[in-house]
């Protein structure tokens, strides 16, 4: 670039029209953003919805992170071109390859003979975008996530009877055993896995099911309220572990400069990873269909032959790894992670190959 073009690139010699129009729009932008993220957040405190108004906060600090991400890119941009390295260490452990005029075009910049600049103005430039992408991706991957489930539960049944929400008849009780553990295979652990694996692909939560859990939750923790709503307690308790969902935590960021170290060309890291939110949803799915056998198991054996009476359905944290129920909200987050991820990801490539 000669002397004239770079005078002419820089701000002082910018047409005033052009930088007052550039900063109108930005400006006009981010401020309808955060003038609809504030109605939003008043319309949760006005509906009391604390649960969810707590994710929006959440959204907001993974926001305000992504800010802070662009402004250190932006601020030390000129320093990370600035360091130079031998263009035998630019040669290992590449995405793609490269051409020989691209390694020309970075040497001018260093003046070391064999020196390249550690990472380019263009590749900081991708490496900012990819990041802004995937955090918005992710946010509205987990706001979709959301709405559909709750206009899934919106359809199911809601408010029960008193009848139906505290006393679980034989007949319940019976259709809930039988689906569940009937014959003695069942209690083989390997027979009970296959089966739960199976059933989560198919009604993996039926009405005995669900009467059952519903009873014996009542009966557990409000045996005094037999017009407990307990479809409402459950959009709470979603809207409630919601928040904890949102956001990137600093492991899934672990996960991100994993992926971008371990991207190689020729080990086809991307398509591989693709696979991964499959097994784990599979796992999940197959873990919590497990649970309600546990369940049915242990109430069977608890009844009695004379006597008609709710089922003992006792719900605990040893039926999860490691006596820790939050391993499997973890492990949703990263499924829905990975989701975005890959979603984000496929979007910037999408967008360099148009470019290119």
């Amino acid at each position: 670039m000669g002397e004239e073009e770079a005078a002419a690139a820089k701000l002082a010699f910018t047409p005033t029209w052009v930088l007052a129009i550039v900063c109108l729009v930005i400006v006009s932008i981010s401020l309808a953003a955060e003038r609809f993220l504030h109605y939003l957040g008043k319309c949760l405190k006005h509906k009391k919805q604390k649960a969810l108004f707590s994710a929006l906060q959440r959204l907001k600090e993974e926001l305000m992170l992504l800010g802070f991400i662009s402004f250190v890119l932006s601020l030390s941009q000129g320093f990370i071109t600035s360091i130079c390295i031998p263009e035998t260490s630019t040669g290992i452990m590449l995405p793609c390859k490269r051409d020989n005029h691209i390694v020309a075009e970075g040497a001018k910049i260093c003046k070391k003979k064999g020196d390249v600049p550690l990472l380019s103005l263009e590749a900081l430039h991708q490496l900012h975008i990819f990041i802004f992408v995937l955090g918005l991706v992710h946010v509205v991957f987990c706001a979709a996530t959301i709405l559909f489930g709750g206009a899934k539960q919106a359809n199911s049944e809601g408010k029960g009877t008193p009848s139906s929400i505290v006393v679980l008849h034989r007949s319940h009780q019976d259709e809930f055993v039988r689906e569940r553990a009937k014959g003695s295979w069942m209690k083989l652990a390997v027979v009970s896995w296959i089966t739960a694996f199976l059933k989560q692909f198919h009604d993996s939560v039926s009405k005995s099911d669900y009467e059952a859990l519903r009873s014996a939750f009542i009966v557990m923790h409000y045996p005094q309220k037999p017009d407990f709503d307990f479809h409402k307690y459950m959009i709470r308790a979603v809207e409630h572990e919601f928040k904890r969902v949102v956001g990137i935590s600093w492991y899934l960021w672990l996960f991100v400069i994993v992926f971008l170290l371990l991207n190689i060309n020729g080990w086809h890291t991307y398509f591989w990873l693709a696979f991964l939110p499959l097994f784990l949803l599979l796992i999940v799915g197959a873990k919590l269909e497990h649970i309600i056998t546990r369940l049915a198991q242990e109430a069977a054996a608890s009844l009695s032959k004379d006597t008609e009476e709710a089922p003992k359905i006792k719900p605990s944290k040893g039926h999860f790894w490691f006596h820790k129920p939050e391993l499997v909200l973890h492990m949703i987050h990263f499924i829905l992670f990975q989701n975005s991820f890959e979603i984000g990801f496929f979007f910037w490539v999408l967008k360099g190959s148009v470019r290119a």
